[in-house]
């Protein structure tokens, strides 16, 4: 019969872990609306190709957490640059005392964490996809999954989060890496290697002119792409919500519900920051630039990347103002990636790489209570102006800077290998033809779903539904099928 208190130590337990698992369930189904919002910024010729690496992104990237991810990044004892425990779920145990001492994990701070950590996993690998859309070998995609999964992520998570990470640490400085969500451990890694990925992998065929100036190249339904980022935000919530990790000790609550109005208010203020601006550059650039939604979105995904570092510690106005911050940033990395030729489409690098920076470098300078010293909060920049502070800002920008070197090198390395290799890109033919039917033979918008009620065989063999007589089928410059009728022209993107 189990005492009173220790009824109250299991029922904490029991909560803890149900707040992980629901907050981690959420931030899972953002893989739906990153599929969603790649689908639809893409052309019809490579949805299904964009949303199975979605699909993937959770199934590869679930198995290479569990076998070696995982303990790479949270397997204690490590030292300062990589975890060596907890792989294939080892070490794992009923009871355990002094797990931490001898390498042994119980499954009440197993089970929980791993999946919280997993789906963290996913989400970094899930924004270099879109920046490599529409040009990228299948198999080479599945190969980049594996290593960013299974080492290049968690050894920048062990880093930051496990207690024997150099930058959790403080490598004997005292001063410690603050990033509550993953502003730079998911964010600037993904960004990272989504920038390396798509220079070395070079622009989508007809996206730059001999003479440097862009054509646009619209993904073919605002619809599908905006109901992604309504996923997204909502995700977000959890992303940055859930990272207190518990919620039934004193306090917990307030974090939550801090980081969650942080997130939206941060969102909220770089959407428009990045709509305004972006509109107002035909003034200023001598472009014609509209109210465009995509911006918009993208805009509020910047802000909320910027919230993921330090929503727990900050006045709401200084949400805000980073959010503003983030905005500007989101646009000049939408305009700098342009100008040296670097073909993104879905603008994940603005989004993830900018706005991490942003939430690294400017979460020290307006937090709260900042890192403790002698068990004495000392407060941010602003807050504080304790030299603590001013020297927490500056690990916090090492910490950046490293998460860069690290990733951008490994990602060049691995894309530069399959680069060399001849394996990274497709062919001219399959890019122009698009990469559903070739690749997975399953065309999203398939031709015979526009020809009700006939055998697939009368299509191909030139009879519509209406009686319309179908002369040739071709393709254009661009990859685009041509449906000649009666001597009309309709283009089936």
């Amino acid at each position: 019969m189990l005492t009173t208190e220790e009824q109250l130590s299991v029922l904490q337990s029991n909560v803890d872990q149900f707040f992980l698992i629901i907050c981690g369930v959420f931030v899972l189904f953002m893989q739906a609306g990153f599929a969603f919002l790649e689908a639809g910024s893409v052309r019809s010729k490579n949805t299904t190709n964009i949303i199975m690496k979605n699909v993937l992104d959770i199934f590869i990237g679930a198995l290479c957490y569990y076998s070696v991810g995982y303990g790479f990044a949270y397997g204690e004892p490590g030292n300062a640059f990589i975890g060596h425990n907890y792989f294939f779920a080892s070490n794992v145990r009923e009871t355990a005392i002094n797990e931490t001492a001898i390498g042994f994990a119980t499954p009440e701070k197993y089970y929980g964490a791993w999946f919280f950590q997993f789906v963290f996993t996913a989400t970094a690998s899930t924004i270099v996809s879109g920046a490599m859309a529409e040009r990228t070998e299948f198999v080479t995609y599945m190969v980049y999954c594996v290593f960013l999964t299974a080492f290049i992520y968690p050894v920048v998570s062990h880093w930051c989060w496990a207690e024997s990470g150099w930058l959790y640490s403080g490598a004997g400085t005292g001063l410690s890496y603050k990033d509550f969500a993953g502003s730079g451990v998911v964010h600037i890694t993904g960004g990272s290697a989504a920038l390396v990925g798509a220079a070395i992998l070079g622009p989508r065929i007809g996206r730059f002119n001999k003479d440097g100036t862009v054509n646009d190249l619209p993904g073919h339904t605002v619809t599908v792409a905006a109901l992604g980022g309504f996923i997204l935000f909502v995700g977000f919530l959890a992303f940055n919500g859930g990272s207190q990790l518990s919620i039934s000790q004193p306090g917990d609550g307030v974090v939550v519900a801090m980081a969650v109005m942080n997130t939206v208010l941060g969102g909220s203020s770089a959407a428009l920051t990045a709509m305004v601006v972006y509109k107002m550059s035909d003034v200023i650039r001598g472009q014609d630039h509209y109210w465009s939604l995509i911006v918009t979105i993208n805009g509020g995904l910047a802000g909320m990347v910027s919230m993921c570092a330090s929503c727990n510690d900050l006045y709401p106005w200084a949400a805000v103002v980073i959010g503003v911050v983030a905005g500007l940033s989101y646009i000049g990395w939408h305009h700098l990636t342009l100008k040296i030729k670097i073909d993104d489409p879905l603008d994940a690098v603005a989004v993830h790489l900018g706005g991490g920076l942003t939430g690294v470098i400017l979460g020290p300078i307006f937090a709260i209570n900042g890192l403790s010293v002698n068990g004495t909060p000392v407060g941010g920049i602003i807050y504080g102006a304790h030299p603590f502070a001013f020297k927490n800002f500056g690990w916090n920008l090492l910490g950046a800077l490293a998460i860069i070197a690290w990733t951008a090198g490994t990602c060049t390395i691995l894309f530069g290998v399959m680069h060399l290799m001849g394996v990274l890109r497709v062919n001219e033919k399959i890019e122009l033809a698009g990469l559903d039917k070739v690749k997975h033979g399953e065309p999203a918008y398939p031709m015979e779903g526009y020809f009700v009620g006939e055998h697939p065989h009368s299509i191909a063999n030139g009879i519509s539904s209406q009686n319309v007589v179908i002369e040739n089928k071709s393709t254009d410059e661009n990859g685009e099928i041509e449906v000649h009728t009666n001597g009309d022209a309709n283009k089936m993107v």
